[in-house]
């Protein structure tokens, strides 16, 4: 049922070696579903032969959480332990490497009171934000990873038997990641990173004022870019120099809006997955930055509770631009799961911004990024905007209009290729 011992082996050795890019003495901590015991298992395998100082396992149970949330009172879930505060702080401030396997029932919390939901989001951003603040800007390196569970796998192979829907899952999943019997994933890894930073430089050096999104959903998207942005992808360099690659899989690059610079109506092209719940078939407007109306014909509820976390989650706070020909877009499966799905077609995100994508941005205070037009939330939530027909146009400070994407895929890259 589970993919073959090596590629497993193959796969958690990618995550430490190029993920996290684990250095000598050096601890890792494992957030993990207890569903996805063997893959932590290996990845702490692959830590320890690294040279690990010590691999620590934070173990989270779905299931349990349903059962809480289903029986709870709202009260319950405005607290925060302070002991579980006190783990995420300490092994951050100690230098420790995270990794988290993002595998979860997208649906597993469409009975739940969206107000517990959004009450227990609130709690945890406002005790983690400390810990979410240096992930964000680099001081430790981190990587999100994925692998399947029953629940999940059954989500996207509707109609098959579980056992069956897993293992296809896990083939897909290896695939988006690069791992296969046939060559080494570290090197074809080494190799992806260099065409996204190629990608990234092609954005840096014509340094865009702004770029305008349009598409036949009915997208009709301006988005002004602060000055200094940078746009990054493939792998980050931390604040201790070693480089590492936050998300496996990836095919992004990705950078920060004006935070009160984006105006017009977009249209998701998938569905996100907010809450352990579906939103569907959804729009949102803006102006001057800020989301004036929307509309989902599934989830509503759920996308009003998200644009009203707090005063940020209402504005964008990443950019992200992926060709529609990616692997993942192009083996046609809708994985349910953000870290995939975005790495199927560009897409935006609600909340906070990364504070790396603007020059020196990683050693500004929060209100010294906010008057350079950078979003702060508790949350960052990405949701899909790419199709075959996505035309994005970047404009330079002097007017210049460049085409960055015609019919869903770089430009640059086409060109290069003639």
């Amino acid at each position: 049922m589970v993919a073959e011992q090596e590629l497993l082996v193959k796969y958690a050795q990618l995550v430490v070696k190029v993920g996290v890019n684990l250095q000598p003495d050096q601890i890792l901590v494992i957030n993990t579903p207890i569903a996805c015991a063997d893959f932590a298992r290996a990845i702490s395998e692959a830590a320890f032969a690294a040279g690990a100082h010590d691999v620590v396992m934070s173990w989270g149970d779905e299931q349990s959480a349903h059962i809480r949330y289903a029986h709870g009172k709202p009260q319950l879930f405005t607290e925060f332990p302070a002991w579980r505060r006190a783990f995420y702080e300490d092994y951050a401030a100690q230098g420790a490497a995270f990794v988290s396997i993002a595998a979860r029932d997208p649906e597993i919390f469409k009975d739940i009171a969206p107000e517990k939901l959004t009450l227990a989001n609130q709690a945890a951003g406002a005790a983690l934000l400390e810990y979410r603040q240096r992930l964000m800007s680099n001081q430790n390196t981190w990587c999100v990873v994925s692998v399947p569970t029953p629940g999940w796998a059954a989500k996207v192979f509707p109609g098959v038997p579980v056992a069956e829907a897993e293992e296809k899952l896990w083939q897909a999943i290896l695939r988006t990641v690069r791992v296969d019997p046939d060559s080494d994933p570290v090197e074809n890894w080494q190799a992806h990173i260099t065409f996204l930073q190629k990608a990234a430089d092609f954005m840096n050096t014509h340094a865009f004022t702004q770029l305008h999104y349009e598409n036949s959903l009915g997208t009709d998207l301006t988005i002004k870019l602060p000055q200094g942005h940078l746009f990054a992808g493939g792998a980050e360099k931390a604040a201790t120099g070693v480089m590492f690659a936050a998300n496996m899989p990836t095919e992004e690059v990705y950078s920060l809006p004006d935070r009160e610079g984006v105006d017009g109506i977009v249209y998701a092209s998938k569905p996100l997955i907010f809450n352990g719940n579906v939103i569907d078939k959804f729009w949102l407007k803006f102006e001057a930055g800020k989301v004036v109306d929307y509309h989902a014909e599934v989830g509503q509820d759920i996308l009003r509770e998200l644009l009203t976390t707090d005063e940020g989650s209402c504005r964008l706070g990443e950019v992200a631009l992926v060709p529609y020909d990616s692997p993942i877009s192009q083996s046609g499966i809708l994985f349910y799961n953000t870290l995939f799905d975005e790495n199927a077609a560009c897409h935006l995100a609600l909340g906070k911004a990364y504070p790396t994508c603007l020059e020196g941005g990683a050693d500004m205070d929060s209100v010294t990024l906010l008057q350079h037009g950078v979003n702060d939330s508790l949350l960052h939530e990405d949701f899909m905007v790419g199709t075959h027909d996505l035309a994005i146009t970047g404009t330079q400070a002097d007017g210049t209009e460049v085409p960055v994407f015609r019919e869903g895929n770089w430009v640059f890259a086409a060109a290069q290729m003639e």
